[in-house]
């Protein structure tokens, strides 16, 4: 009987943990459907007496979200696969060949890790201007195109794989990049998922970056041009435009978050 009051004083505890936190969410889609009146209202009350469109008509009437998404997934389309790709192969150079200075630069690697950000970005940025690329898609996605968090994932992941595996096909006259692409990617195959999903929701929701590099209206990403209505009438507006936003990354992480705990495990332990 305890064990039982504990299970479900624990799922209890789960559920209103759950509802504390999509408590803002809830707010953001019941005011987004909110005529203006009642936004303004005071004191502000979550019923709503007369849903209403006109927030979410008024945001693609004024606001170019469609344009936003389609610059957002030019980024995404650029910068996921060939992060993925860099990073698979970083990780079997560092798993498999033996080369001068390599726990060297591996160690570098990781000790960037720890930079934060924001301290590079401005030498990034003074770059991007020398570059001449400001209110370019080179921009946007230059600084998205290595990652190391990636290469030190699936570094551990191969890692983990029999290294009798490595020998056999190397016996059996296996190449380098045959037994790369036939073997070692399919057995990276969930971290690869959950690794394409983390980048795409991580590339989506960039704000800073774009922000400083993007000054024309047509180049803006999707998370600036929300960030743009900060001036509207009032915040059902901004709050629609939020709604209409968080519908992708909020689908996806919802339909792959299995994937996700799988791929942050993965080569959890060396065999």
């Amino acid at each position: 009987m305890k064990r039982k009051h504990k299970k479900a004083i624990r799922e209890a505890l789960k559920i209103i943990l759950g509802v504390i936190i999509m408590f803002p969410l809830i707010i953001m889609i019941i005011t987004a459907f909110m005529p203006k009146a009642e936004v303004l209202s005071i004191p502000f009350n979550l019923s709503i007496k007369n849903p209403t469109l006109d927030n979410f008509a008024y945001v693609f009437k004024y606001l170019e979200i469609l344009t936003y998404l389609k610059n957002t997934f030019v980024v995404i389309g650029v910068c996921v696969p060939v992060q993925v790709i860099t990073s698979l192969l970083a990780a079997y150079a560092f798993s498999y060949f033996e080369f001068p200075l390599k726990k060297t630069i591996f160690t570098l690697l990781l000790m960037s890790m720890m930079i934060p950000g924001e301290v590079v970005m401005m030498t990034l940025f003074k770059m991007i201007v020398n570059w001449e690329l400001i209110n370019t898609y080179a921009s946007l996605i230059i600084t998205h195109l290595v990652s190391v968090g990636a290469v030190f994932m699936f570094r551990q992941n191969m890692l983990s794989l029999p290294r009798s595996l490595w020998e056999a096909a190397r016996m059996d006259g296996c190449g380098y990049m045959k037994y790369f692409s036939s073997i070692l990617v399919p057995l990276c195959k969930t971290l690869i998922v959950a690794r394409v999903l983390e980048s795409f929701i991580w590339t989506y929701n960039s704000h800073l970056w774009p922000l400083m590099v993007i000054t024309t209206d047509t180049m803006k990403t999707v998370q600036v041009g929300v960030a743009s209505l900060t001036g509207a009438q009032h915040s059902g507006i901004v709050l629609a435009a939020t709604a209409c936003v968080l519908v992708i990354p909020v689908l996806l992480f919802i339909f792959g978050m299995d994937k996700i705990s799988e791929g942050l495990t993965a080569g959890a332990v060396k065999s």
